[in-house]
């Protein structure tokens, strides 16, 4: 029995406190006056009753009712019924005399209404009750009900008592002639929901109601919010409500005042609701979920991350919604639909249905979970936990987030506390859980069933609710209507407190307990019903993942194991280990082991034991930390039991063995672990009783049986076995076992019991299970000593802080604060006497011991002597392992493989010796045998050796059926790109692999997966990282083996000592001169330098490369903040003493170059040559001269020292006009064609316009001191070029002629040229008005062209051809050229335009677009810029990372990322298809149209590079032989100064700038050619190869440093001397010099190539035809034709690269020596691809027949032949040459490649023309207004910034050019707004509008390119489709206003924005799908001044809001409605 309600107050409005300005509450009168003293009054009240806050209202408002959750010190929950009112009060204000008139002072008084409460407060939830008896109250009040008040609450509060739960109806009357019931619900677990959780899902929906249930079941922060409080109670009690049968537990506030808001910013969860207008005051919370109840959203911030319900329960528990709250849905397409029922489910039907959906979702979730349940104690309390560990397990769901969440939760804690007892209270949850399952089954593929099974449990919720089913008509007086708005209503009385207070004693003490209340039959105690088992639960939704055959192999393995036959164990031990990766496997090893322990040990040989070892580890491997399958736990008792003697009195146990594993640090594990066994015990205890009842229940034929009970015990391992039966018997024996007796069915027994028992008994019982439980704590102590301490006891080990301890604690208790004293009891030991390890040991397992022990109730004096026992115990643990590892390590070692040495070259020194590694297998899988077929190879074991070139891999696979082959992997050492350690996982062949190893990656297509042996110190592992670095990147170039290789180096130590005075001499000077080129300040010569030093001139603009402005540096891959060599960074690699006596610039040094195959191919070309011994160069010609203006590489650094130009140009103009190219690289001539004498030119970029002028002269004339200008002498320059060039004078007549021959072709083939509309053209479209479309959707025909930005290509469409366009596209655009309306002229005009702007010109520059924007075409007559496309360097980085992850993948590839998709999304192949593209152009302009070209290029190093050699190839023969290349390759590579050193990263200084294989790439492309004309290359494809991997190998020094003058600094550029004679029998040694008086000169790769040119033909094409070949070669460059280089993805693994050719030579000579050996003669071998080079063991049939030839000779004793030699004097046979006519389909074909040649070539001019000339062809004037700028823009004339805060600019309304006021005058007049008008007559003329400006566009198109910009946007119908326009769009918080160009694409559904119209790159866009609304806003903060108020709109997005600024109300409107029509 209890009170219907406590307390009731009357609260009212503060008048006293609102005169000092604070308006509140105050509590008017409360009853009792005193506290009752089992329920003190609450404080605060007055803050709930009006939760916005008390104000004073101007009228009248209608009584309200809501109830309030208060929450007590002791979390008791306490309800506060309010009914709020309006009372009339008068407000007089004085007006004070006037001291002015005669008027005295009036008084003014006004009406003003104070809000009142009366309040019930109770522990009781029946709010319906509360709100009649306060109705009857208010009513009696207002109508003056003659009915006394003090009654009415004298009556609640003292004479109305109230049931328990379960008890009958309450019949009552308050005393006002009112009659009412009240009806306690029948059970107490089971919360009472009424139609709550119906609402919420009505306001919420169903989605957001499971992600807010989800939310609060993983304890998240949430809070609703809206106008009403009412709704707010009831969404929270709703959402509670869901909760059952857990209990929310955290702070809980359904309507939060206003002062308290603060509470919301506690760091606990939380479910409270306030008012929407409080809503401003929390918009700084970030963590939590605020959910609008009447908006029905929710928002969740970023920074939660919120786990659903897993599948497939949530898609179930949706469908079950979907089928309450719409079940007209399954009928919605039905044709004949039944009719609906007449009477629609109520609202409270469906909330019942809703809350059994839910709780069946529960008993799904957490099926099985009590079967894992763990019982500590019985007596005289239960004390039971949870192994989550095992329900996670079995249940699949160790990594799902949900469940570990809701386990971890507090929720869940409560729940097993409650729900653990198997002997209590039973509810619906328990009986749902109990038949669940079997529901689940029925109910498949039924609807109608799930429908039953719900409403059944709905009926039970609601009779839960309602027990009476005959319905109380009850009698409520009410307020008659409209009498709350009455005027003379008096104020709520002053109740009398003592008739109050009398009433209620009266109640109190007269009023007798009814009689049936006490009849009441307390709730029935019952058995809990365990349910279904945890592992029949899962075992039909897991996936059986093994079979019985593999089983057997376990079985067999272990069997030989015992039986001592070792070599049949070792057969199939490979694959148990593989088996062992399931869980059942693992399992049943632990099962067989325990079948073979005796007598609680089983002592073992050397070998068995270390077999039982390594299935032990295996076992633990592969199972996580969390031990969620139990196999730690079985192994624990076997770890203890299985050991070997090592000597006498010294045994060794295997937990020594297997303790490096992380789940023995895990605590969780040992709780679980510790629980499982003492459950046993207890079990064990109470057994024998439990059968003896048993037996006396079937004496008595009693009726009842026990439930059936399943448990955990069936599932865990048998515990060990007699010693009496053989492990067969006891196999035989544990497949029939009896139904076991659960510990929780014995618990339930005792518990009911246990009231029957005497004290004597009770007390017996409770000192037993205690003593069970101190004696299992004594047992763990000991077996977590075992396992935590190592063998090695000097060796740390890894501990848990204080503070993960109880973090990872797996109790659902607290810790006791016992736990505390543990570390400071008295003990035993003195622990100064125990090592570190050992006292880590005794902290880890004292806490534990205080953990278990405090929570399973040991008493204080067992805790304690726990506490003295732990140090002892390790103390004796630690002496002796000391003992066991002294003597483990006396054993004799294992077998392990030979360390096989490696094959070294000359100078090649092993820095550290082998260490002893397994060689793993990556993601190709040639190697490792099963799909590719072959042996396994990998995994390999052997010893990684690091020499001062390489890093080596030598050793043999380790699968038995390949290990007679060896295996060798290397790379050089300063190919490593990068290292990283890796986790390794279980590998097939390699019984204990360690789980941490490094990865090497090679960036010569090699890569390195090692793991150490257990033998590697991990000292040596850091030495042979550090090394590695070490020799990776050098300080300079001449510590590379290149240079440091011909001296015998000793190995290099790991700590190298510097003397200090040098280190600080070198650190000053690099400071000084650092300081000194920041300051700009030019450094002088060093005093202390030789005398005869040649000090090299240097201008001081070289010191560092030209800061061009971003526009210019496109391609150069940042290098402006790069040095532009090596010598003029800070870090140089070469300093002033590193050097000997440079070479001074006279005529022997010019001579020496001459004589160098670069320069001596100009005297080949006609250029020029030397006299003897003159200063002057003679010429051959008068166009041309080799000048020696950068004979001291003064005018260009970079540059070579002698260089080609006009003879008519003289080197003073070369020196003025070199700095108009960036880096002073200014156009020189390098190669000219023989027939049309056309040149071709090489050059950097130009200088951006800014810089330009920076560079020009003050005057404007041009002129300065009489001099002409930089610009004057580029002018002359390019004059003198074009005068040079022969076809520069002829008349261009054009023409029509289908020749091939000649460019006019070019528009005559067969597919016309489609070219794409460029952004600018695009952009100039838009007009203010309407702008329509043109071009139909059938004349889209921009799709197909992938066209980025000039300069700069950052994306391509993957197209696999673009030389030959689409033939169906092409026919559209001949449509759409065709057809009559003016935009389609408009378009072809500008394609004619162009191509007519194709005129034959001498010159054609290729560059890029940023730098030719200030050339003036006018100033170079017959001279053509084209911009082309090209990719940067940091493009070129990033793909060569992707081709290398797509070739040599560190992991197999999976079905989604295939290795041809890798390749695709790698680009390497658009790139070499770009280059092959710009060099095809290159060749049709200098062999067809005869034209000169110009690449001028980024800064002329790297890209023109690649071009300009790729042309040269196609174009010349000459350079298709071996001599040719090699002079090809120093001209251009490196006496043009391509920067190897920086571009391979060869030092340390360049290590940040990232590998860039420009040189390989250019070899890919020379290697694409081949491929397509195999015949026209004297060189074959080894020898691509063979430089691919030298140029970055470092082993020659031909491709070191950065450019010509640095190599003549080191001194080896005219070196003298002759080619040094090789040895021919020194084929083991390597090349070696003769010359040992230069050695650090080092080999040149060119002589080593000769070298091994003249012994053998491994460079040589036995398919070239010099005579057959074509003179010009044209390659296909579509895609269909490119192949991926076989370099980058062949392997041999035999001998390693074969590039080493000793190495590959002696590593074969081996391998066949000891084949011999082996079996006495050369056997038949089998050729394996990735083992063995197929060249070398298969080679063609000319080298095999030379072969023979040269052993034969030797056999006879003759002197061979060299081979070149044989060759040459071998007749080639005659061909008979056959004439005949060719057909027109053969013309067709021959001239088909040349077609497509020539197309591509025309699609890159015109391409150029249309984005360079279309503007110009456009032009007019600009439409100028004066614009206020808000943000920095820069002046588009003068490149000043303009700010709009300081001074006005000038806008061009059509273009939106930007301007200084003073630069107006001055802008050029080419507005590129394109203003087309009708020509009736011609379609091929443009004509401008003149005049006015009124014009409208209606012709423009707006197809855009697919660029990044309007990416592939085309118009549907004539209508328009897009809109677009400048807007100002605010970014993030407390960011400003920016002007962004808007465009609306209906196409793509998308409203995107760029900088700028001009802009083709999207800045980012806003999808319209994901709008929510779009509105006007008005006082927005921070608007920008001068703006329209009403110009302003606001765009919600489901992600955020934007803010937009228009230029004028109505262009807000305009965007605001075509916003919505997109939407």
């Amino acid at each position: 029995m209890s009170r219907l309600a406590d307390y009731f107050v009357v609260v009212g409005y503060d008048h006293e406190k609102e005169r000092g300005g604070t308006s509140s509450g105050k509590i008017i009168q409360r009853f009792p006056d005193t506290d009752w003293e089992n329920c003190p009054f609450t404080q605060g009240i007055e803050l709930f009753c009006q939760p916005v806050g008390w104000s004073l209202s101007s009228r009248r408002e209608p009584p309200e009712f809501f109830v309030a959750v208060l929450t007590d010190i002791d979390a008791d929950r306490h309800y506060c019924t309010c009914l709020t009112f309006s009372e009339t009060i008068a407000i007089t204000s004085t007006k004070g005399d006037d001291p002015d008139g005669d008027e005295p002072s009036g008084i003014h008084s006004s009406l003003m209404f104070a809000p009142k409460s009366l309040v019930l407060v109770s522990r009781l939830d029946y709010f319906d009750v509360f709100r009649n008896c306060l109705g009857i109250i208010y009513s009696t009040y207002v109508d003056k009900l003659d009915y006394q008040l003090e009654s009415l609450v004298g009556n609640i509060l003292g004479c109305i008592q109230v049931p328990p739960i379960g008890g009958p109806q309450v019949r009552f009357s308050i005393g006002a002639g009112d009659r009412q019931a009240l009806q306690p619900p029948l059970s107490s677990s089971i919360p009472v929901s009424g139609n709550t959780v119906a609402l919420l899902f009505k306001q919420l929906g169903i989605q957001n109601t499971l992600v807010l249930f989800c939310a609060a079941l993983t304890d998240h922060k949430i809070l609703f919010h809206s106008q009403s409080n009412s709704r707010l109670t009831d969404a929270c009690r709703g959402l509670t409500v869901l909760f059952y049968p857990f209990k929310y537990s955290y702070v809980y506030i359904p309507i939060l005042p206003a002062p308290l808001i603060e509470v919301l910013n506690t760091p606990t969860p939380f479910l409270a609701g306030i008012h929407s207008s409080l809503m401003d005051d929390t918009s700084d919370l970030l963590d939590v979920i605020v959910v609008d109840l009447d908006g029905g959203s929710i928002f969740i911030p970023e920074c939660i991350n919120l786990p659903m319900i897993p599948e497939p329960i949530l898609t179930r528990t949706k469908t079950c919604l979907k089928m309450v709250l719409n079940p007209d849905l399954l009928m919605a397409d039905h044709a004949f639909p039944a009719p609906s029922p007449k009477k629609p489910a109520s609202l409270e039907q469906k909330d019942k249905e809703i809350r059994a959906i839910f709780i069946r979702m529960f008993a799904e979730v957490f099926a099985g979970y009590r079967t894992c349940l763990t019982l500590i104690r019985i007596h005289p309390e239960p004390f039971i936990t949870f192994h989550k560990a095992n329900f996670l397990g079995h249940k699949g769901m160790v990594e799902d987030d949900f469940l570990i969440r809701v386990l971890d939760a507090m929720a869940f804690g409560g729940f097993v506390a409650e729900r653990g007892p198997p002997y209590r209270v039973c509810d619906i949850f328990d009986e749902v859980y109990a038949v669940l399952q079997e529901q689940l089954k029925e109910e498949v593929n039924d609807p109608e069933k799930v429908m039953s099974n719900i409403k059944d449990i709905a009926k039970q919720l609601h009779t839960n609710e309602n027990p009476n089913p005959q319905p109380y008509v009850q009698k409520v007086p009410k307020p008659t209507e409209g009498a709350y708005s009455r005027i003379h209503q008096p104020p709520f009385p002053y109740l009398d407190w003592q008739h109050v207070q009398k009433i209620i004693d009266e109640g109190v003490h007269k009023q007798p307990v009814k009689p049936k209340f006490n009849n009441l039959r307390p709730p029935q105690l019952r058995i809990v019903p365990i349910g279904p088992t945890i592992g029949l639960v899962t075992d039909r939704l897991r996936i059986v993942d093994n079979n019985a055959r593999r089983l057997e192999v376990l079985r067999n393995c272990v069997s030989f194991i015992f039986e001592n036959k070792i070599t049949d164990a070792r057969i199939i031990f490979p694959a148990v280990l593989r088996a062992l990766k399931s869980r059942v496997a693992r399992l049943s090893l632990t099962q067989e082991l325990s079948y073979h322990i005796r007598s609680n040990r089983a002592m073992l040989e050397h070998q068995q034991f270390d077999l039982v070892v390594k299935l032990l580890n295996c076992a633990l491997q592969n199972d996580s930390s969390m031990d969620e399958n139990g196999i730690a736990a079985a192994i624990l008792p076997l770890a203890t039991s299985f050991c070997r003697k090592l000597c006498t009195g010294v045994i060794q146990f295997a937990y020594t063995l297997v303790q490096e594993h992380p789940v023995w640090s895990n605590q969780q594990f040992w709780e679980a672990s510790f629980y499982q066994d003492v459950q046993k015990q207890i079990k064990q205890l109470y057994l024998p009783q439990q059968r003896e009842h048993m037996i006396m229940e079937k004496k008595r034929d009693s009726s009842y049986s026990p439930p059936q009970y399943r448990n955990e015990d069936e599932l865990s391992v048998p515990s060990y076995r007699s010693s009496s039966t053989t492990p067969d018997a006891q196999r035989r024996l544990s497949g029939f076992k009896p139904r076991q007796i659960g510990a929780l069915e014995i618990a339930a027994e005792q518990l009911r019991v246990w009231p029957t028992l005497s004290s004597e008994q009770q007390l017996e019982m409770m000192n037993n299970e205690e003593s069970t439980v101190y004696s299992q704590a004594i047992h763990y102590s000991n077996r977590m000593v075992y396992m935590r301490v190592p063998l090695e006891t000097t060796k740390p080990i890894k501990t848990l802080s204080p503070h993960d301890w109880e973090s990872n604690s797996n109790s659902n208790i607290t810790a006791s604060l016992a736990e505390s004293d543990s570390i400071d009891a008295e003990s035993g030991f003195d622990e100064t006497e125990i090592s570190d390890v050992g006292a880590t040991v005794v902290r880890f397992v004292t806490r534990f011991v205080d953990k278990v022990c405090n929570d399973s109730g040991v008493t204080q004096d067992h805790i304690k002597a726990l506490h003295q026992m732990i140090p002892g115990v390790v103390a004796m643990h630690v002496e002796t392992l000391e003992a066991v590892h002294r003597e483990s390590k006396r054993l004799p070692p294992i077998q392990k493989p030979k360390i096989l040495k490696p094959t070294l070259l000359s100078g090649e020194e092993v820095v550290m010796d082998g260490l002893r590694v397994y060689l793993l297998p990556d993601g190709r899988e040639e190697g490792m045998g099963s799909n590719m077929g072959g042996p396994s190879l990998l995994p390999a074991e052997g010893a990684i050796f690091l020499t001062n070139y390489r890093i080596i891999f030598k050793g043999i696979p380790c699968d038995p059926l390949a290990c007679e082959q060896v295996v060798v992997r290397y790379f050089p050492v300063s190919t490593l790109t990068k290292e990283k350690q890796i986790k390794l996982q279980y590998t097939a062949h390699i019984d204990q692999l360690p789980k941490d190893g490094i990865q090497l990656r090679s960036n010569i297509f090699q890569l390195m997966k090692i793991a150490f042996d257990e033998e590697v110190n991990p000292e040596d592992v850091d030495a042979f990282r550090k090394l590695s670095n070490k020799y990776r990147n050098p300080n300079n170039v001449f510590s590379t083996f290149a240079f440091s290789g011909q001296t015998m180096l000793q190995p290099t130590p790991l700590h190298k000592h510097k003397e200090k005075n040098a280190s600080l001499k070198h650190f000053a000077k690099k400071t000084l001169i650092k300081t000194a080129r920041k300051a700009g300040i030019k450094s002088k010569p060093s005093g202390n330098r030789k005398p005869n030093k040649y000090v090299l001139p240097t201008p001081p603009q070289q010191r560092r490369s030209l800061a061009s402005p971003r526009s210019s540096t496109a391609g150069s891959d940042s290098e402006s903040d790069r040095p532009v060599s090596e010598l003029y960074d800070d870090l140089s690699i070469i300093d002033e003493a590193d050097f000997p006596q440079s070479l001074t610039a006279d005529p022997k040094f010019l001579e020496k170059l001459m004589t160098r195959p670069g320069y001596n191919d100009y005297k080949r070309l006609g250029f020029g040559d030397l006299m003897g011994g003159a200063q002057t160069l003679r010429t051959r010609t008068d166009l041309f001269r080799i000048s020696t203006v950068n004979a001291n590489y003064s005018v260009c650094r970079s540059y070579p020292a002698l260089l080609v130009v006009p003879a008519s140009v003289t080197d003073n103009s070369i020196r003025k006009f070199a700095r108009t190219h960036r880096q002073s690289r200014f156009p020189v001539i390098t190669w000219r064609h023989q027939r049309t004498k056309a040149l071709l030119l090489r050059a950097s970029g130009f200088h951006s316009r800014g810089l330009m002028g920076m560079l020009k002269p003050e005057s404007g004339s041009g002129t300065s001191g009489g001099e002409p200008s930089s610009s004057l002498q580029q002018e002359r320059y390019f004059s003198a070029i074009v005068g040079a060039t022969p076809n520069s004078g002829r008349v261009y007549h054009p023409s029509c002629s289908d020749s091939l021959t000649s460019l006019d072709s070019l528009m005559m083939v067969e597919q016309p040229i489609t070219l794409p509309d460029t952004p600018d053209m695009l952009r100039r479209a838009y007009k203010t008005g309407s702008v329509r479309s043109m071009v139909k959707p059938k004349t889209t025909f921009l799709k197909d062209i992938a066209f980025g930005r000039i300069g700069s290509i950052k994306e391509k469409s993957r197209m696999s051809g673009t030389a030959s366009l689409d033939s169906s596209a092409a026919a559209r655009i001949n449509g759409a050229l065709g057809e009559g309306n003016y935009g389609d002229r408009s378009h072809g005009d500008l394609i004619n335009n162009s191509v007519q702007g194709l005129k034959r010109v001498a010159l054609y520059v290729l560059g890029e677009k940023a730098q030719m924007k200030g050339i003036k075409m006018e100033s170079f007559p017959k001279c053509d810029f084209i911009p082309v496309d090209f990719y940067e360097v940091r493009h070129v980085k990033a793909s060569f990372k992707k081709l290398m992850r797509a070739c040599v993948p560190s992991a197999p590839p999976t079905q989604e990322n295939t290795f041809y998709k890798a390749v695709e999304e790698c680009e390497w192949l658009l790139q070499i298809q770009n280059i092959l593209q710009l060099a095809g152009a290159t060749v049709d302009l200098l062999d067809v149209q005869g034209s000169s070209v110009m690449m001028c290029l980024e800064d002329g190093w790297d890209f023109t590079t690649q071009v300009v050699s790729v042309a040269q190839i196609l174009l010349d023969p000459y350079y298709r032989t071996i001599e040719g290349f090699r002079a090809l390759v120093e001209k251009e590579w490196l006496s043009f100064g391509h920067r190897f050193t920086h571009r391979s990263n060869q030092t340390a200084a360049n290590q940040a700038s990232g590998f860039a294989p420009l040189f390989l790439q250019f070899l890919d492309v020379v290697h694409q050619v081949m491929n397509q004309f195999p015949l026209s290359f004297e060189y074959n494809d080894f020898y691509l190869r063979f430089l691919a991997y030298h140029y970055v190998a470092s082993r020659f020094r031909s491709f070191m440093l950065d450019n010509e003058y640095e190599r003549m600094e080191a001194g080896w550029l005219c070196e003298e001397r002759k080619t040094p004679k090789i040895d021919d029998t020194d084929v083991e040694g390597g090349f070696a010099y003769r010359h040992q008086h230069q050695p650090s000169l080092g080999m040149s790769v060119w002589d080593y190539i000769d070298k091994h040119h003249r012994k053998s033909s491994i460079f040589w094409n036995f398919y070239y035809s010099p005579h057959d070949q074509e003179m010009v070669l044209r390659p296909y460059s579509n895609m269909s034709n490119l192949r991926v280089w076989e370099y980058y993805l062949t392997e041999d693994l035999a001998h390693g690269p074969p590039y080493e050719i000793e190495v590959t030579q002696r590593e074969i000579q081996l391998n066949e020596e000891e084949i011999t050996e082996t079996s006495g003669q050369m056997t038949r071998k089998v050729v394996n691809g990735c083992y063995d080079n197929i060249r070398i063991q298969q080679p063609d049939s000319f080298t095999w027949q030379l072969q023979e030839m040269y052993k034969t000779e030797n056999d006879l004793g003759l002197l061979p032949q060299k081979w070149k030699t044989v060759w040459d004097k071998i007749e080639r046979p005659n061909r008979d040459t056959i004439h005949r006519n060719a057909s027109f389909n053969t013309q067709m074909v021959r001239s088909h490649g040349r077609s497509i040649h020539k197309r591509s070539t025309l699609e890159i001019l015109v391409k150029g023309k249309m984005l360079g000339e279309a503007a110009k062809m456009f032009s007019q004037p600009h439409r100028f207004e004066k614009y206020t700028y808000t943000t920095p823009v820069y002046c588009d004339y003068c490149s000043q910034v303009l700010w709009g805060l300081l001074k006005t600019g000038m806008h061009c309304a059509d273009c939106g050019y930007n301007c200084h006021e003073k630069c107006v005058n001055n802008v050029p007049k080419n507005c590129t707004k394109l203003k087309i008008v009708a020509d009736s007559n011609s379609s091929s003329n443009v004509s401008r509008a003149g005049g006015s400006e009124s014009g409208s566009v209606t012709g423009v198109t707006t197809v855009p390119s697919t660029s990044t910009g309007y990416e592939q946007m085309s118009s549907g119908s004539s209508e328009q489709q897009t809109f677009e326009g400048y807007l100002f769009k605010r970014g993030a918080l407390l960011k400003g206003w920016k002007q962004r160009w808007f465009v609306l694409d209906s196409t793509k559904h998308q409203l995107r924005y760029y900088d700028a119209m001009e802009d083709s790159s999207c800045k980012g866009f806003i999808d319209l799908l994901d709008i929510v609304s779009i509105q006007p806003i008005k006082n927005v903060q921070g608007a920008p001044k001068r703006s329209d108020e009403n110009a302003f709109f606001e765009l919600k997005t489901v992600r955020r809001v934007y803010n937009f600024l228009a230029f004028d109300a109505k262009t807000a409107q305009e965007w605001i409605d075509r916003i919505h029509s997109f939407i």
